[in-house]
């Protein structure tokens, strides 16, 4: 049943005639950064698993960009096919940005191109990408223990003047431009054809890879500062300060970033510094200057072994104005969670190894 399945999907495939282009994100930055990708596991696996397979550093680094609790175990399951931000670090080369040397895939018994691409990531880059930056004559011929890069797409631009994060989004079956911009909440369906190059919108492939740019927040680091560049993305939280300071972006704070002490331990210094401002206000806490105003001390940065603090004055009574009701929240809430799929007919490009691609090319039609 499955085999007569995969037939028949690989035969529409090839009576459309179209396959997604390969990822490709424009990075004119001369730069690197931090972006996002999105893993969708073909099986069950754990956090664990995917942090080993992408080489993040830490595991905490994967919960901030999940905005998972630190307490979550390396241990956790992912289920199968339930999509996983993973961060990746980013250079920009030649106008095109790929992942920086990572993640390094070591060949094991039974392994193609193919299968490395499209099963084990997901889709996310292309077999001829890998066998590109490795330098492989034949794809056919490649050796157990061999190790690879694999490129994922990236990108460091600012979009709109404004600084965001990057993150490589598998388009799936059913699904439009609009609804992935209104999925992801900080992107216009306009922002998504000039970035993706895409000139008719009907023409979205499942499969495709699109550069999605996700909202940061504002901050008020100090361009002196050793992380002068870090962008967190809303819905996210990271790290900072050798690990002394933990900073969270998310529209309830006006997307202006929330820092405060980690409670961590420090990565090179013996203990972490002091974070308080002049005023003896604690890093992150704020105190009400007036029924409308209040004096927030905000992270501004590091430098040799310093933490920079600043105070910031908020208009109170402004934002709360501005806040949306609960009810708006809600309506909000059920525009992501029910933004409208169109229907699209184009399949998924043929490839040599119909026995590796048919179980991805199902998983992305019967979902």
């Amino acid at each position: 049943m499955v085999d007569s399945l995969c037939i028949l999907v690989l035969l529409l495939s090839a009576l459309t005639g179209r396959a997604q282009p390969p990822p490709s994100f424009k990075c004119a930055s001369k730069t690197t950064c931090r972006a996002m990708v999105g893993y969708s596991p073909a099986t069950p696996t754990t956090l664990g698993a995917i942090q080993s397979l992408f080489q993040v550093k830490n595991l905490r680094t994967l919960l901030g960009v999940n905005n998972l609790p630190l307490s979550t175990p390396p241990t956790s399951p992912v289920p199968a096919n339930r999509t996983v931000r993973v961060p990746i670090p980013c250079r920009c080369s030649n106008g095109t940005g790929l992942s920086n040397r990572l993640p390094i895939y070591t060949v094991a018994k039974d392994d193609s191109l193919s299968k490395i691409a499209s099963l084990y990531f997901s889709g996310l880059v292309t077999y001829h990408q890998i066998q590109a930056v490795n330098g492989i004559k034949d794809a056919n011929l490649i050796k157990v223990g061999q190790k690879l890069w694999v490129p994922l797409p990236c990108s460091c631009d600012y979009v709109d003047a404004q600084p965001v994060v990057h993150y490589a989004h598998v388009v799936a079956p059913a699904t439009s431009l609009d609804a992935i911009a209104a999925q992801f909440g900080t992107t216009t369906t306009n922002t998504l054809m000039t970035l993706n190059g895409i000139t008719d919108p009907k023409k979205l492939m499942a499969g495709q890879v699109l550069d999605v740019p996700l909202k940061a927040c504002s901050s008020s680091i100090s361009n002196n500062s050793v992380d002068a560049r870090m962008v967190v993305a809303n819905g996210t939280y990271g790290f900072t300060a050798n690990n002394c300071v933990m900073c969270k972006c998310d529209s309830a704070n006006n997307f202006t970033l929330q820092c405060q002490p980690s409670g961590l331990k420090p990565v090179d210094w013996p203990t972490c510094p002091a974070t308080q401002c002049p005023n003896n206000l604690s890093l992150g806490n704020y105190t009400l200057s007036s029924t409308c105003s209040r004096s927030t001390c905000a992270y501004a940065g590091y430098r040799n072994q310093t933490i920079l603090t600043t105070l910031i004055d908020d208009n109170t009574c402004s934002e709360s104005a501005m806040a949306p009701s609960s009810d708006e929240g809600s309506k909000m809430n059920g525009r992501w969670s029910l933004a409208l799929a169109l229907l699209f007919s184009q399949m998924l490009l043929i490839v040599p190894e119909i026995d590796v691609m048919c179980p991805l090319i199902l998983r992305l039609v019967l979902n």
